[in-house]
């Protein structure tokens, strides 16, 4: 009987960059690195560094991903259909920046129609408003008057950004906040948007699925590079 592979575990004392080789992820489940740890900040961008995000569920320990193929989008190739370029012709939404990153994180966080529960644990909300409040995590808002009416928020380091999850309670909110995190990400020659796993709605804004090693690549320039957000 053939043993199962199991990823490689962290104490709960190891530094930050306690993470094994790129190689050691499983197939099954794509991309699973590691089980363990903690989300301070220091593990946290030691693992957004290197390619690796946390993602798991209440009740289970924190799971470190780095799955192939990687979604990324190339923030000059954002794709604009003809009524997402209606909406931005009509105005209707005014953007701002990291004015309401608490309450962005917490509507990512909410109870959706096609989904159970949400990854976004108590823990994950706080480890990552913590990053904001260090500035390596950032909110793109959507505002229909005086209201939330969507956006996006995650990880900056130099000129990546790693997109961890947006909203919408308007239509097109959330592509719009979007848009306007690539228009801010494209000036920059080595920027890169990564979307993370594979989703029919990412992919139809222009998204590609690319393999972990090309991921790694763009990634070594994108961090290295001056980035958007000083």
């Amino acid at each position: 009987m053939t043993r199962p592979i199991l990823p490689f575990r962290i104490p709960a004392d190891a530094p930050p960059d306690a993470f094994p080789p790129d190689a050691a992820a499983l197939e099954r489940p794509n991309g699973l690195i590691a089980v363990g740890g903690d989300l301070s900040p220091q593990r946290l961008l030691a693992a957004y560094r290197r390619g690796i995000f946390p993602w798991y569920e209440e009740g289970q320990p924190i799971l470190w991903w780095t799955p192939d193929p990687r979604l990324i989008i190339d923030p000059r190739r954002f794709h604009v259909s003809r009524s997402l370029r209606r909406t931005l012709n009509r105005g209707r939404f005014r953007i701002r920046v990291d004015t309401a990153f608490e309450a962005v994180v917490a509507a990512c966080a909410g109870p959706r129609r096609d989904t159970h529960g949400t990854w976004i644990t108590p823990a994950m909300r706080a480890a990552y408003v913590r990053l904001a409040e260090l500035g390596h995590a950032h909110s793109i808002e959507a505002w229909l008057d005086d209201h939330l009416a969507g956006g996006v928020y995650g990880v900056a380091l130099g000129a990546a950004f790693f997109g961890e999850s947006m909203f919408s309670r308007a239509t097109d909110a959330s592509k719009v906040a979007l848009h306007a995190l690539c228009e801010r990400l494209a000036p920059c020659p080595a920027s890169l948007l990564d979307g993370q796993v594979p989703s029919a709605h990412l992919l139809s804004l222009g998204g590609e699925l690319t393999s972990r090693a090309d991921f790694l690549g763009r990634l070594d320039a994108a961090v290295s590079a001056p980035g958007p957000w000083n």
